[in-house]
C-alpha cells in the first residue's frame, strides 16, 4: 500500500497512464477470450440464416469472404456495420426469403469454388 501511495503522490501522471493502459489490456484480453469461447463452439458455425444477421456475422459463421454475403444481398454495406437481413429487405424491397435464397446460393458457390 505504501508504494501505491508513493506512485500518487509522486509519478501521478504515470500512475495513472500505468491504470489506463492496464484496464485497457484487460478489456481487450477479456473480449478476446470471449470472442473465442463463442466462436470455439459448433452451434455457432453453419447457423441457419436468418433476418436478424448482418452480412459479417453471416460472413464469419459460414466461414466466407464477407464480400461474397455482399455481393449477394445486392450492394456494399461498409457504410453501417450493423444493417440486418431484414432491414436490407426492407430498404431494397426485396423480399427476406429472396435475399436468403441468394446469400445460401452465394456460399455454396464459395465453398464449391474452393
Amino acid at each position: 500500500m505504501e508504494t501505491l501511495h508513493y506512485l500518487w503522490q509522486r509519478q501521478r501522471t504515470a500512475f495513472v497512464a500505468f491504470a489506463l493502459a492496464a484496464t485497457l489490456a484487460l478489456f481487450f484480453a477479456l473480449r478476446f477470450v470471449a470472442f473465442a469461447i463463442y466462436w470455439s463452439d459448433p452451434i455457432h458455425r453453419n447457423p441457419d440464416i436468418e433476418g436478424w444477421m448482418t452480412p459479417g456475422f453471416v460472413a464469419h459463421s459460414w466461414q466466407v469472404d464477407p464480400q461474397v454475403v455482399r455481393d449477394a444481398l445486392g450492394g456494399p454495406f461498409d457504410d453501417e456495420r450493423h444493417l440486418t437481413i431484414d432491414r436490407i429487405a426492407r430498404e431494397t424491397g426485396v423480399p427476406k426469403d429472396q435475399l436468403i435464397a441468394a446469400v445460401r446460393q452465394a456460399i455454396a458457390d464459395a465453398k464449391a469454388a474452393r
